[in-house]
Formats: C-alpha cells, structure tokens, sequence
C-alpha cells in the first residue's frame, strides 16, 4: 500500500558482485535462473506448537542461498517471503485490484537480504485476513489454522527490473490469528517537480525540489488505491514542470504534449508543463480517471514576509519557517519547518510577528503517523502525538502537512 507524504523510501536494488578480469573468458560468471527444488527453506523450529500471532512479535525463517550464476559467483540476492492459507502459490494477491477473486497466497511487503530473517507477525495476520475476507465477527480462531510460507529469491538491476527469480518450497506453520481493523488506504500522492517548483533544479529532495500536492477537503478517496483529486494552487513563471508519481523514479510521470493544456501521462518524450504567462495557478489531478488540469487561479493571493510556528513548545512565540519556492523569480507561498513537538502541546501556525492570519483546525492521521488537514483563520489549536515532524504548508489553501520523522 503506498503511503503518503513518504520521502526517503528508497530500497537498494540487489546487484551482481563479480570479480573484474583483464579479458573476457570462459570463466565469466554468466546470470542463470535457478532449478527449481534447488532453493530450500529449514523446516521451522516450532515443530507442531501453535504460534499466537497477537501474543507474538516474529517468525523465525532461514533458508539456503541459491545459485544464480555460473560459475557461483557472489550475488546480492533478494528475499520476499509468500504466505497462503490454502498451500496453493498460483494467484497472488494484489492490493490495488479491484477484484482479487481466485488470489491463493499474498507476498508480504518487506525484502531481505540475509538467509536468516525475523518476520513481523502483524504482517503475517493481515495477509490471512485479506486472503480469507475475514471481518470482525465472521471468522472463529479458537483452533488456529495452518499456514503455508515459501520464499521468492531474485535479483534485480538498478531500475528494480528483476533479472532471475526462484520460489522455494513450501513449509507449515500452526498458527493462532487474530483479527484487526484494515484501515483504508491513504490518499494517492503525486509531486510536482522542475524549474518553477522549489530551487527549481529538479532533484527529488522532498519539498526543497519536489514538492507534494495536496488532497482537497471531503473528497472521498478509494480506500484500495487512494486514488481521487489531488490539487496545488501557487505561482508559476513559466520556466515549465512535470508531475510524477514517487520521488526516485520517472516511470509514472505527467508532462506537455503538443500545447499547454495538452498533457501526456508516462510519455518519456513529453515537454515540460509551461503556462502561457507567468501568474497563479491550481494545478488539479484526478488519479482515478487520469485527469490533469491546469488552470488561472483568480484572485491575488497576500504575499507573506515570513510564516511561523508557534505553540507551548516555545511559548507561543515564532519558530520561522522557510519558503519553499526559492528559484530566480519565484514568489514563494509554500513553506517548510523542522519542529519536536511534545505530549499535549497545542501549535499554530501564523504570519512571523502577528496573529493577524493564522491557521488551526482538526487534523487527520495516515498510516505512517503523519497528520494532514485544511487550517482555517482562528481555527482551534492543532494537536499531533509527539515527535519530531517536517511541517509543510501552503498560505493560499491553509492546507499543512505534519510528516513525522
């Protein structure tokens, strides 16, 4: 499921480490796809003792390290462990169809790279449950159930393109689940990046280069995908940006066609986004029915000389944060700030040196403990669970964002 506001979520691609030659020979490792059956994961230790899945906190599996190539040379392998309630690995699930009919096994998010792992037993308990459709109430756990595992073994390039894979065999295991509540999936992000977005240098340092659009108040997004409007309202010089979906890759992205107002999804020879004039602008994509606009925001925005955060944690004074949008020419209406925020304690933020324009309001919670919400001018006090947070906000829309760090 993906999560939102996430920015350094980066795995680090399995590679091939092999040993330089002065000349090509026989001798070169060559990349193979290992035999089935030759790839074997340990019978576990717990014998036939029945594993409480809430009472416990991991899994022990190991497994043997597969050959993929020839001669064996060392590889970087990936580890992805598959689970099933039926014993059956010809269907997995997957979360973001809309119909999962005839899905036997689920692959659980987290890869490895060692033979020896310890699998999080919530992880465990959620594949079952999305795997049997159990809801509260319809699903007896008193006798346990048994549980199939296997191993996928893969390497992949730098692009995460896999380049051999292998399963391994099945082993049991005699489980005790349990049931949770499924929360929906939070809304689908995409980022908005180039010559008019932050320094303007098109990195995906996240907001300084990429900057996050924001979700639009009431709107309810599919609790599968996340998908539904995501929207930004800023200035634009018209030195031309893209959209795209996650920070370290151009798979998914949006750019300009034959015009402005012409725009192309995940076309690698698209040009970039440029507005006709310089002005303001809401930028608004529907990523449920593919949808990009780009259009004149009317009205002039109040240009701020500085924002701030003010709370109990420094006695309701100004913590100034810094503009967003810093490129030649830019006129800056987003801003970022680094704040530790303690239990109970109330924040604001507001213009640097007066309470003449200030926000507060309610806030809503994602899966990664984030908080996102829609600030109103006196709004009442916000309030996060403690911890240290990356505060984004928007001056036009009052839109701010808490990413917990």
């Amino acid at each position: 499921m993906k999560k939102i506001f996430s920015y350094a979520m980066m795995l680090v691609a399995g590679s091939l480490a092999f040993i330089s030659c002065d000349k090509d020979d026989e001798s070169n490792p060559i990349l193979v796809k290992p035999a089935e059956g030759s790839f074997t994961v340990n019978t576990p230790v717990y014998g036939n003792a029945q594993i409480d899945l809430m009472r416990s906190n991991t899994v022990a599996m190991s497994w043997s390290q597969p050959q993929f190539t020839d001669p064996n040379a060392p590889v970087v392998a990936n580890y992805q462990v598959q689970v099933s309630s039926t014993g059956n690995f010809t269907k997995p699930f997957d979360e973001m169809a809309e119909d999962n009919t005839g899905a036997d096994y689920f692959a659980l998010e987290e890869t490895y790279t060692a033979c020896e792992v310890n699998v999080p037993t919530s992880a465990i308990d959620r594949a079952l449950e999305l795997l049997n459709g159990w809801e509260n109430g319809n699903a007896v756990f008193n006798d346990g159930t048994t549980l199939y595992a296997r191993v996928l073994a893969f390497v992949q390039n730098a692009s995460f393109t896999k380049l051999a894979s292998v399963p391994s065999n099945v082993v049991t295991f005699n489980v005790l689940p349990y049931y949770i509540e499924l929360k929906a999936a939070d809304p689908d992000i995409w980022y908005l990046i180039g010559g008019d977005i932050g320094d303007g240098k098109w990195t995906s340092d996240m907001p300084t280069s990429s900057y996050p659009m924001h979700t639009v108040a009431d709107w309810e997004y599919d609790t599968k995908t996340g998908a539904g409007v995501i929207t930004w309202t800023g200035y634009l010089a018209g030195n031309g940006f893209k959209l795209k979906h996650t920070l370290d890759s151009w798979d998914e992205q949006w750019g300009q066609g034959d015009s402005f107002g012409s725009f192309v999804k995940n076309d690698g020879g698209s040009g970039n986004i440029t507005v006709p004039e310089p002005g303001y602008y809401t930028v608004t994509l529907n990523t449920e029915k593919d949808e990009l606009t780009v259009e004149k925001y009317e009205g002039t925005p109040a240009v701020f000389a500085g924002m701030s955060i003010s709370g109990h944690f420094n006695d309701w004074g100004d913590t100034e944060m810094k503009p967003v949008h810093t490129y030649d020419g830019a006129i800056n209406h987003d801003w970022v700030a680094n704040v530790t925020i303690g239990a109970d304690q109330a924040i604001k933020i507001k213009e640097t040196g007066s309470w003449d324009y200030n926000s507060g309001g309610d806030v809503l919670e994602t899966a990664d403990g984030s908080y996102y919400g829609y600030g109103t001018n006196g709004g009442a006090d916000i309030f996060l669970t403690p911890g240290n947070y990356l505060v984004i906000y928007n001056d036009i829309t009052r839109f701010y964002r808490f990413v917990l760090q």
